[in-house]
């Protein structure tokens, strides 16, 4: 089984062929071709982690599209003093398709 730990959108995700992940919004349109960094490779029972066999992995996505996050909630209180603050957000997501692995 071949599997990577890609770099993508601030986080580290574990990918093979055909997965679909969700990270934090790239600059990129539905369809579009996105190259990740690979920070770990594993091919069968070999694992690469030097960065000079890394520079020559290609991990490529397709942009399946771009959604938000859950809804959270910030809530800011003191006692005794009448201060509430109450505050929300959602991040924007997109969604990739893991397309290959070289």
């Amino acid at each position: 089984m071949v599997y990577a730990i890609v770099r993508a959108g601030g986080h580290q995700e574990k990918v093979s062929v055909g997965d679909i992940i969700t990270v934090n919004r790239m600059k990129a349109k539905a369809g579009d071709s996105v190259e990740l960094d690979a920070v770990l490779l594993v091919d069968g029972e070999t694992v690469t982690t030097d960065p000079e066999a890394l520079a020559k992995v290609s991990v490529s996505a397709e942009v399946a599209g771009e959604l938000r996050g859950p809804k959270i909630v910030i809530q800011k209180y003191k006692n005794k003093t009448g201060y509430k603050k109450r505050q929300g957000h959602r991040q924007d997501l997109t969604r990739l398709k893991i397309t290959n692995i070289k």
